[in-house]
C-alpha cells in the first residue's frame, strides 16, 4: 500500500480516535471529579459523613474498575443504543469509554483529595468557609497538581481503549489496525498506527507534566 492511499486513512482513523479521546475525557473528568468528591465527603473523616452512601459508591466504583473494557463494551451495547442511538461508530464508544473510564478516574480523583493538608481545611472551616467552598476553593485547588496527573494518566488509558473500541466496531485507528494490518498484513499501515499512538501518549503525556509543574510551583 503506497503513502498516497495510507494518508488519508490514517488521517480519518487519527481524527476519530481523538474525537472519542476528547469527548470521553470531558465527561470523564466531570464525572471523576464528582465521584471522586462524593468519596472525600461522605467517608468516616469527611465533611458530610455517611457509610451508607460511601459504601454503595465504593462499591460501583470497584465494580466498574473490575470490568475488563471489552466486556464492558457488549454489555452495556443496550445502555448506549438508548443514549445515541446506535452500538457502532465512533460516537457510540463514547460512551462505553466514559462509563469505564469514570470509576479509574474516580479512585484517582480520591487520593489527590486525600493528599490535601488537614490543616488547610481545618483553618478554612475556622473561617467559616462553606462545604461548597471548602470543595471549591480548598479540595479541589489544593488537589490540582494530582488531580491533572491522575486525568494524564486517564487520558492515555483512554487512547488504550480507544483502539480496543475501534478494533470491534468504535472506528479510529484501532479500526485500521484490525483491517488493514491484521486481515490484511499491512505491515507498512501497522507500523504508522503505532507511530500515531506512541505519538498522541507522548503529546498527552508532555502537556500533562506541563500542567502539573506549573500548578506545583504556582
Amino acid at each position: 500500500m503506497s503513502w498516497d492511499e495510507m494518508a488519508p486513512l490514517l488521517r480519518q482513523g487519527t481524527l476519530e480516535t481523538l474525537q472519542m479521546t476528547v469527548w470521553s475525557t470531558l465527561f470523564t473528568a466531570a464525572g471523576g471529579i464528582l465521584a471522586g468528591v462524593l468519596l472525600i465527603l461522605t467517608a468516616r473523616d469527611g465533611l458530610m459523613p455517611s457509610r451508607p452512601v460511601n459504601a454503595v459508591l465504593g462499591l460501583v466504583v470497584n465494580i466498574g474498575r473490575s470490568v475488563p473494557f471489552v466486556i464492558l463494551m457488549m454489555g452495556i451495547i443496550p445502555f448506549t443504543r438508548l443514549l445515541v442511538g446506535t452500538s457502532i461508530g465512533t460516537q457510540a464508544a463514547i460512551v462505553p469509554l466514559t462509563v469505564g473510564a469514570i470509576p479509574f478516574y474516580a479512585r484517582l480523583v480520591e487520593t489527590a483529595l486525600r493528599e490535601v493538608d488537614p490543616g488547610t481545611i481545618a483553618a478554612a472551616r475556622a473561617m467559616g468557609a462553606s462545604r461548597p467552598a471548602l470543595v471549591r476553593k480548598v479540595l479541589l485547588r489544593e488537589a490540582a497538581p494530582g488531580l491533572i496527573a491522575g486525568l494524564t494518566i486517564t487520558v492515555i488509558a483512554l487512547i488504550s481503549y480507544s483502539a480496543i473500541a475501534g478494533a470491534i466496531g468504535g472506528g479510529g485507528l484501532g479500526d485500521l489496525a484490525i483491517r488493514y494490518g491484521y486481515q490484511r498484513f499491512e505491515t507498512q499501515m501497522m507500523l504508522a498506527i503505532l507511530v500515531l499512538l506512541v505519538l498522541l501518549v507522548a503529546i498527552v503525556q508532555l502537556v500533562g507534566d506541563l500542567f502539573v509543574r506549573r500548578l506545583t510551583h504556582r
